[in-house]
């Protein structure tokens, strides 16, 4: 499409439409702490001709979605620091090792063998905790959210049966 074009002859499919509001929004709103009220989500829905029910269903499939992303954001950072703690123990644990084979034999000897041999499970470890995508992800995702889920569960109940016998 040329800039000469007639303004009606112009038509756009509805992921262009999409995209073209996108960016049409995020330039009127420089500004990152500009909000737009659910009145005025309304108000551009009326003008785009978007019914009340089609805004409010895609209010919730958003929110879902924002849940979700919150719930991998957790359990990505629930990976990092169970991956930091096993490091941690892995240079403690090697750290001595060194130490004791310089102490005793004046050099790195036996103890570099033992580190080497340490290592390899870390790295393995390095690469399942920063790899993001595909079915193994996938798999311990769905794991930890069915245990993160199941320990809420229980301590609602707790908590509500501790209230119960406070009361």
């Amino acid at each position: 499409m040329t800039a000469f074009e007639p303004k009606s002859l112009r038509s756009y499919s509805q992921e262009d439409v999409h995209q073209i509001l996108h960016l049409a929004i995020a330039r009127q709103a420089d500004d990152k702490d500009t909000e737009f009220s659910y009145e005025q989500i309304l108000e551009i829905g009326a003008e785009l001709e978007i019914s009340p029910e089609s805004l409010k269903l895609a209010e919730r499939d958003w929110l879902v979605q924002q849940g979700q992303v919150q719930q991998r954001k957790a359990f990505d950072a629930y990976r990092i620091k169970k991956f930091q703690k096993r490091l941690g123990n892995y240079i403690i644990f090697n750290g001595f090792l060194i130490l004791a084979d310089l102490i005793t034999g004046g050099g790195i000897s036996w103890s570099l063998y033992i580190l080497l041999f340490c290592g390899l499970p870390v790295g393995l470890d390095v690469w399942n905790t920063f790899q993001t995508k595909g079915e193994e992800y996938e798999m311990a995702f769905q794991k930890w959210s069915r245990n993160h889920q199941i320990k809420k569960t229980i301590s609602t109940v707790l908590n509500k049966w501790f209230k119960a016998l406070q009361a």
